[in-house]
């Protein structure tokens, strides 16, 4: 039985919306804050899985950090505070300050996402030496 990889990369986000709010919930301080922010990228990664699931691994991974560092570097003018400051959905995703190493947990979170597709992806791929072989032309 085959699962979609759209299912898949839908799984994976919500898995890591609870991840997430159980960070929130059951920490606090640096830890959940960074982790927050590492799986923030998790996220994404998983929202570009499910809109381009052919995508390659390093791809997906690429994508969703340049997002979660274009949304932090977003911060340094303001608008997201703005925003946030009237909207719920608009705190949760584009936050309101930037702090510089939220960067660093982004790549953290893009590579642990980056590992855990590409494993799947590679359990999920029939090998190539189990694959019957054509026979050789004469």
């Amino acid at each position: 039985m085959r699962v979609s990889p759209r299912v898949v990369a839908a799984g994976a986000a919500a898995v890591t919306v609870a991840a997430g709010l159980g960070v929130r919930a059951a920490g606090d301080g640096a830890f959940a804050k960074y982790a927050g922010s590492a799986l923030y990228t998790v996220l994404l990664c998983a929202l570009v899985a499910f809109c381009a699931p052919r995508a390659r691994p390093v791809a997906v991974a690429g994508t969703a950090l340049a997002l979660s560092w274009a949304v932090e570097l977003l911060q340094l003018t303001g608008v997201p505070a703005d925003l946030s400051a009237r909207s719920t959905a608009a705190r949760l995703v584009l936050g309101s300050t930037f702090n510089a190493p939220d960067l660093l947990w982004y790549a953290v979170g893009a590579a642990a996402a980056w590992g855990v597709h590409a494993g799947a992806r590679r359990l999920a791929t029939p090998s190539s030496s189990a694959a019957p072989r054509p026979a050789a032309s004469r």
